[in-house]
């Protein structure tokens, strides 16, 4: 439950795509399976992750939520993934973007949401495509994703 699962096929695609810094080209991948307190992410339970301004990518970044069991995407939801080619995702005034978590969307923040089963614990990925030098550099970084207080 804690591990992912190995073999040759896996390794391949991890070292030939995934472990190699290619500034401006490739794509790098963050995989979490808990919250800033710790804890394994909930489904039933609503979280945001603030994606800083100035993401460090040429092309554009992304995050997607699987099933923790699985490592597939979530089954009967609308939709897995928000990215920042998504026109209507709604920017904060300091240009960073808050992304919701949870079995339903935080009000007037559809745009921003990822739908979760709130039967089932779930991971997620964040995508950089085309990282460039400050991301590697750490010179900017991607916060740790919060639960977000139930009201």
């Amino acid at each position: 439950m804690n591990s992912y699962p190995v073999d040759g096929r896996g390794l391949g695609y991890s070292y030939a795509f995934i472990g190699i810094k290619r500034l401006g080209a490739g794509q790098f991948y963050a995989i979490s399976i808990r919250d800033k307190d710790g804890e394994a992410f909930d489904g039933g339970k609503t979280y945001r992750l603030s994606v800083p301004p100035n993401v460090p990518v040429e092309q554009y970044w992304s995050v997607t939520a699987y099933d923790r069991q699985t490592h597939a995407l979530i089954k009967g939801m609308p939709r897995a993934s928000r990215s920042s080619q998504i026109p209507e995702l709604k920017k904060n005034a300091d240009g960073s973007i808050d992304i919701y978590f949870g079995p339903t969307a935080p009000a007037g923040k559809d745009s921003n949401w990822i739908p979760t089963d709130p039967a089932r614990k779930f991971e997620l990925m964040f995508r950089a495509y085309a990282p460039t030098k400050a991301l590697f550099e750490k010179t900017w970084v991607l916060p740790d994703v919060e639960k977000v207080a139930a009201r």
